[in-house]
């Protein structure tokens, strides 16, 4: 069997496009995260229900291996609410690249006042390609005990 250059060529090139592996390692509520740490927060309760109390804590995280290199791109889909302006809030949107082949990343929000304009579902959506990749809808709803606001 004779080898060409361009196989050579196609072997490497499949090689290096291998498939990260994606995995949810975990959703709910985490303690409190400073945006930009590198420690990310710790799971409390694994739910999709939010109690709409300030500095509730919630999203996802999730585990990435052979991914080095790849771009990924996020959305917070959230209820409408106005800004210190009174301007409508978008969804928030962004991307990151993973800059290591094993790789964990957190996405999430937190509750501030006022309480009341954050209750609804919250999608929070992590692509890849184009592709979603992972996606969680949280429904921020009053405490039963309303006075914890």
């Amino acid at each position: 069997m004779r080898i060409t250059i361009h196989d050579i060529d196609h072997y490497f090139i499949n090689m290096a496009k291998k498939k990260p592996v994606i995995t949810v390692e975990s959703y709910g509520k985490y303690t409190r995260w400073e945006r930009g740490s590198k420690v990310l927060p710790k799971i409390l309760d694994f739910t999709t229900i939010i109690e709409a109390i300030e500095g509730n804590e919630f999203g996802i995280i999730i585990s990435i291996e052979k991914g080095k290199g790849i771009k990924l791109d996020f959305s917070i889909k959230h209820p409408p609410f106005k800004d210190s302006e009174g301007n409508m809030e978008p969804d928030y949107t962004g991307e990151y690249y993973v800059n290591s082949n094993r790789y964990r990343f957190y996405i999430g929000d937190s509750i501030w006042m006022p309480v009341e304009d954050k209750l609804g579902e919250w999608e929070i959506s992590v692509f890849t390609e184009g592709k979603k990749i992972v996606s969680k809808i949280f429904s921020v709803v009053l405490p039963p005990d309303s006075d914890k606001i």
